[in-house]
């Protein structure tokens, strides 16, 4: 059962959270309701993560790992078969499908391995220095002085 919140008060009192407020606002797409192929999100460390899908019965050429500003997408589509085998059961899914994750702001996508029918992906975030927290140091000179000092050489230079 859904609920609809109105997050307008909020939209007016923030400043670029447009995005989230819209994810959270839009309906599941059919790929979340849907449960294949089933994967694990496990976090490695403080900034490293890894998003393992089970896709047995896939090859490696078969898959598709796209990442995009701020989604991850693996696409898995398999090769038309001969129609040869006579299965009197066939239990494993290979369908092809289409898995999205939604990233955060500053995560990168590593590096990807496929063994054992695990699709292992790896991501990391990485937050530019001009993002990070730094401590400003004070100084015990007056800044008026050295800010008139500077526009002084500006206009020396002009």
């Amino acid at each position: 059962m859904r609920t609809n919140f109105d997050f307008t008060p909020y939209r007016r009192s923030t400043v670029g959270f447009d995005r989230l407020f819209d994810l959270l606002e839009t309906e599941p797409r059919g790929d979340v309701a849907d449960g294949y192929p089933p994967f694990d999100i496990v976090k490695d460390g403080e900034d490293s993560y890894r998003v393992t899908l089970a896709i047995a019965g896939f090859r490696p050429e078969e898959i598709e790992v796209v990442a995009q500003q701020n989604q991850l997408s693996v696409t898995g589509q398999r090769a038309a078969s001969d129609g040869k085998d006579a299965y009197l059961h066939k239990g494993i899914a290979t369908r092809d499908f289409e898995r999205r994750f939604q990233l955060a702001d500053f995560i990168e996508v590593g590096s990807a391995s496929f063994e054992n029918g695990l699709l292992s992906i790896e991501l990391k975030r990485v937050v530019p220095e001009a993002m990070k927290p730094r401590k400003i140091a004070i100084g015990n000179g007056k800044p008026a002085e050295r800010i008139a000092a500077s526009e002084d050489k500006a206009r020396e230079a002009a």
